[in-house]
């Protein structure tokens, strides 16, 4: 099928993209050839995401299919964010889990569901907890290169990749800045939840609300502790880490569960 041509063409893009920046590590070459890459490597997942939806007559949201879609968001968003701050170096691990995804998806043959047509309500609430996630998606990867970061400052001499990297503060009020939004989106799926949904507490919904409030709450007491105690360093990016981690058993704990252990 031409779409798989599609998608086997985005990743290599995506590979591609993803060498150079490392490449831009210890040769000072230019960032905006592999961002130019990645842009049409989202490109080409999104038209093989779509021309699958069109071919099959719906759309598989199986563990697999779901993780290529919002990876597709998320290398989106940080091509977007590009554009203002200076994240570009976080593609090194954005882009090729991208391009895994889109491979899997060509791997695992899901049957696929009618795409149902959702009032605005709905609509609302799934767009804000898709963004909310994949926010919360680049804090996290965002907080495990601080890691890196400040581990090998320690270090003597540190390697050259930490020398191409903004300073400590400049990543680390990056890190705030994108959980801030993240935890504003996250605010507004939960709120759209809460009052559109018939029951956020139904049996197959109450894993997912109940782990996302207690995400929730880290990320807002996070975000306060910075601001009214300097909380930093290796408290935030633990605490942002597992604040991740509980939003991202809350939005693929069960599908996982159901469809690569329990095959059902």
């Amino acid at each position: 099928m031409s779409y798989y041509f599609i998608a086997g063409f985005s990743i290599s893009l995506y590979m591609l993209s993803s060498g150079l920046i490392v490449r831009h590590f210890t040769q000072k070459t230019t960032q905006h050839v592999p961002l130019y890459l990645a842009c049409l490597a989202v490109v080409g997942h999104l038209l093989y995401i779509v021309l699958g939806c069109v071919e099959q007559q719906g759309f598989s949201f199986s563990f697999v299919a779901t993780s290529s879609f919002v990876s597709m968001i998320v290398a989106l968003l940080l091509l977007l964010a590009v554009i203002t701050k200076p994240v570009a170096k976080l593609g090194v691990a954005v882009f090729p889990i991208a391009a895994l995804m889109l491979s899997l998806t060509m791997s695992f043959d899901d049957t696929a569901q009618p795409m149902p047509v959702y009032h605005w309500t709905m609509a609302s609430h799934i767009l804000t907890s898709i963004i909310a996630f994949s926010l919360l998606n680049i804090a996290a990867l965002q907080a495990a290169l601080l890691a890196f970061q400040d581990q090998q400052l320690k270090s003597h001499p540190p390697k050259r990749f930490v020398h191409a990297l903004p300073s400590l503060q400049a990543m680390e009020a990056l890190l705030f800045e994108m959980l801030a939004a993240g935890l504003f989106f996250l605010t507004l799926s939960l709120g759209t939840g809460f009052i559109f949904l018939e029951d956020v507490f139904a049996q197959h919904l109450v894993h997912k609300t109940l782990l996302s409030l207690l995400a929730w709450f880290i990320f807002a007491g996070l975000l306060l502790g910075r601001k009214c105690y300097g909380w930093r360093g290796k408290l935030a990016i633990q605490w942002t880490v597992f604040g991740f981690f509980l939003l991202l058993l809350g939005y693929f704990g069960s599908k996982f569960v159901l469809k690569l252990i329990l095959h059902r």
